[in-house]
């Protein structure tokens, strides 16, 4: 019996309260289906989220909940929010969202980094294809003479091949990203690797299209072929001048010419005309023209910008929900069926991971990193169910072949990230180094600092740089080594890709070396390290925020880091108040805190030395250190004294005594770190005579001592210092007055005096930077034992 054909559907209803019912048109009803598609995929995104799984797993499984594997096996609501008539607006929508995918997906391959892979890379990567598409032509055979009779077999051999020989490159990139190995060794193999299987896939999946038309005659499908290598051709002749012309003609720091946007944007719909009119699918001309955009300058930075939120936010879960109501998991009926699924995975995991791993083992590359290789270029995604879509739509494949496809890219994707976890972990893998010099107060003079400077943006550079200046010391800058580590938050956003190609491994002495640099927060760390001759390492760090503190507290213990500086969480008006823009970065500041292996400070930034980078000749800092007592504030003084050696800087030391604590003899108190008050004390004075022996012929450093017995007296001696350029200050004070401060303390990673310094009551123009210093727990004894050791047996 043949289904009468749906009658087309007006765009647009009069209204429920006309008498028209919304869902019967077709705008309303696309709207409801784009909300419901959102809603259903990221909620699923955000359940995985503990499982550290990307995005498109959750995409993929929404798509198969939302069709008739799921909810649409009640019809009701199959033909109320999807019925038959919707699917052609649907399918269009989302072939658009994907038309401007996959040229973001060109965009986000780099040609040129794919001519410099070594052989290794190379052989990984035909590994990975070359036996995964014979087991997936072998595995065709007991397909098509089983489930899927009847098809054309040449055209279902090539499909099943590229179905199993696909490694998804963008959904790797964010597995890495999430794993912190997009700058190791393997993760650095796996995306070289999975780039050059990404662009053999595409040729693959074009004479897969080629072979699979409804003609009859071979010549079709070799002039589809031709025609498609023509295309290629002529567009890498005319397409990279044009790109090349616009990329001159914009700058760093200015906006990108919206006509060269538009310009760029109507090429790649008019490449996907093309070669759909040759016959190969109109993805494929996009995909094509984003991978001749050049990637130097910022004009594809702004065309991913213009794009990618669109486009993978709303249009591209179209696609899966387009692909989901395809697919109907209800098909796969009897044990035949499910040992075929089996068969499937099997071949599918067994082609990729072995031969990846043999070919790993014959370079000499480690077992567990091997494995890991293997394991990463298991995955699987997007790529994977446009080639499954393609062959639905040629009826190379039927329902049934279809679900177990389905199924099987969505399983090895989701064991992708446990698998990884289980056999490698460099994190996991670094054992804590042993080195001395984890706090600044040890530090013998002549010894090398080494600081971890850490910052969000280019807002803070100026500032950060003059304390680094500062912290120089004396006119010998090779006793400083500065890491300067550019915090970058990683999303699932293509644009993240890029900036991944942007980042070099940590450490590495420059960005860009040997060639110019346009990026202006590379130059003002290039022209302080050629000026102040400190030796100055920017990284990349790119994570979520999440354990973006794991990226931080590795880097410290891996570069022998004495002090990690950071960035506060929030940043000044122009009033001079303080706004939090990502409060986010707040619970990164508390993780370094609580992890770090080395002594961190917070800086508030207020401006230091204006919003210019001052030479050193000019440097003039008045800096005032804040001593009420205990291990952090003497960090915070040890800090003050290594910075006074500076020419430019003057240092006031305010010793404050705590007039109540000197009177209540024979109570033993203890500090935040568990260390009783009595020690403390005698550490202080120790430190003290020791620091005052060492200034006394400096003209520079000022000592003062205030005896103090309540918080408004402390506050009114603060005031007669706020026009100090920086307050130098520990997180954990001792003391009953800092102890009192600390309960109207809003902010506890900066501590009470830190906490007042920044509060919009204190009226100042000074930056604040909060120490607080390494204490290794595991040598202390226990405050409990302490207390014993000091009070006397009766």
């Amino acid at each position: 019996m043949e289904h009468p054909c749906p009658s087309p559907m007006k765009a647009t209803s009069n209204g429920l309260f006309q008498g028209d019912n919304p869902l019967n048109f077709a705008l309303p009803l696309a709207i409801l289906q784009i909300c419901l598609v959102l809603v259903v995929t990221r909620g699923l995104a955000y359940l995985l989220r503990p499982l550290r799984q990307p995005r498109v797993v959750a995409e993929i499984i929404g798509g198969i909940l939302l069709g008739p594997s799921a909810l649409g096996r009640n019809k009701g609501y199959l033909n109320a929010v999807f019925p038959p008539k919707s699917i052609t607006v649907l399918d269009t929508l989302a072939n658009i969202g994907l038309l401007f995918f996959l040229f973001l997906a060109g965009l986000e391959l780099d040609v040129k980094s794919l001519r410099q892979s070594g052989n290794k890379v190379l052989a990984i990567a035909f590994a990975g294809i070359s036996l995964p598409f014979a087991l997936g032509i072998g595995s065709s055979f007991a397909l098509r003479g089983t489930i899927n009779k009847g098809v054309n077999a040449t055209s279902f051999l090539v499909f099943m091949g590229v179905a199993l020989s696909i490694t998804a490159f963008p959904v790797l990139a964010r597995i890495l990203a999430e794993l912190k190995l997009l700058t190791t060794n393997v993760g650095r193999m796996a995306m070289s690797a999975a780039a050059i299987n990404d662009v053999a896939a595409w040729i693959l999946l074009a004479l897969a299209i080629a072979l699979s038309g409804d003609h009859l005659s071979p010549t079709v499908s070799l002039w589809v072929f031709l025609c498609g290598c023509g295309f290629i051709i002529g567009a890498s002749m005319i397409v990279p001048p044009i790109f090349k012309w616009m990329s001159r003609h914009c700058h760093e720091g200015e906006p990108v010419d919206e006509m060269y946007i538009c310009g760029t944007l109507a090429a790649v719909l008019a490449a996907g005309l093309v070669t759909d009119i040759i016959g190969i699918h109109a993805m494929f001309g996009a995909f094509v023209i984003g991978v001749l955009v050049p990637k130097e300058g910022p004009f594809a930075g702004a065309l991913v910008e213009k794009v990618e939120d669109l486009v993978s936010g709303l249009f591209l879960p179209l696609y899966f929900v387009s692909s989901g109501l395809k697919t109907n998991v209800a098909t796969i009926q009897g044990l035949q069926s499910w040992g075929l699924l089996v068969l499937v995975i099997f071949t599918a995991c067994f082609g990729k991971i072995v031969g990846t791993l043999i070919v790993s083992l014959l370079w000499k590359i480690p077992k567990n990193e091997a494995l890991a290789l293997g394991f990463l270029m298991n995955s699987k995604g997007l790529v994977e169910l446009i080639v499954l879509n393609i062959g639905k739509d040629r009826k190379v494949l039927n329902d049934q072949t279809f679900a177990i496809m389905v199924l099987m890219a969505l399983f090895t994707t989701f064991i992708t990230t446990p698998l990884v976890l289980a056999v490698y972990k460099p994190a996991k893998m670094l054992s804590k180094s042993f080195y001395k010099h984890r706090r600044i107060e040890m530090k013998s003079p002549n010894t090398q600092l080494r600081i971890l400077s850490c910052f969000r943006n280019s807002r803070n550079i100026p500032s950060i740089i003059n304390l680094l200046e500062a912290s120089r010391g004396t006119e010998r800058g090779e006793r400083l080594c500065v890491y300067a580590m550019h915090l970058m938050e990683f999303s699932e956003r293509p644009s993240a890709i890029l900036m991944v190609h942007k980042a070099r491994d940590n450490g590495l002495p420059f960005w860009n070396k040997g060639q110019r640099s346009s990026n202006h927060v590379v130059v003002a760390f290039e022209a302080f390290q050629q000026l102040s001759q400190v030796s100055v390492r920017p990284m990349t760090s790119i994570s979520s925020l999440t354990d973006m503190h794991e990226d931080i507290c590795i880097t410290a213990e891996r570069k022998k880091i004495a002090i990690i500086i950071l960035p506060y969480h929030k940043n000044l008006r122009l009033d001079g108040s303080f706004e939090s823009t990502r409060p986010d970065f707040r619970l990164v500041n508390k993780r370094v805190l609580e992890h770090a292996s080395c002594s961190v400070g917070i800086f508030v930034d207020r401006g230091l030395g204006g919003t210019a980078q001052i030479s050193a000749s000019n440097v003039s800092f008045s800096i005032t250190v804040l001593f009420f007592g205990g291990h952090d504030d003497r960090e915070a003084l040890a800090y003050g004294a290594r910075m006074a050696e500076h020419p430019g800087v003057e240092l006031t030391v305010i010793r404050f005594r705590d007039v109540e604590a000197d009177t209540s003899e024979g109570i033993v108190s203890i500090d935040a770190e568990g260390t009783p008050a009595a020690t403390l004390v005698s550490s202080d004075e120790e430190f003290l005579a020791d620091f005052r022996r060492s200034i006394s012929d400096d003209s520079s450093i000022k000592y003062e001592e205030k005896n103090i017995q309540s918080v408004s007296e402390t506050i009114t001696i603060l005031r007669d210092y706020c026009r100090c350029s920086l307050f130098l200050v520990g997180r954990m004070p001792n003391g009953v007055v800092a102890l009192a401060l600390s309960q109207r303390s809003d902010c506890p990673e900066l501590g009470p005096i830190g906490s007042l310094l920044t509060s919009p009551d204190f009226s100042t123009t000074a930056s604040v930077l909060v120490v607080q210093q390494y204490y290794d727990k595991s040598c202390a004894k226990s405050s409990q034992q302490m207390v014993e050791d000091l009070v006397p047996e009766k």
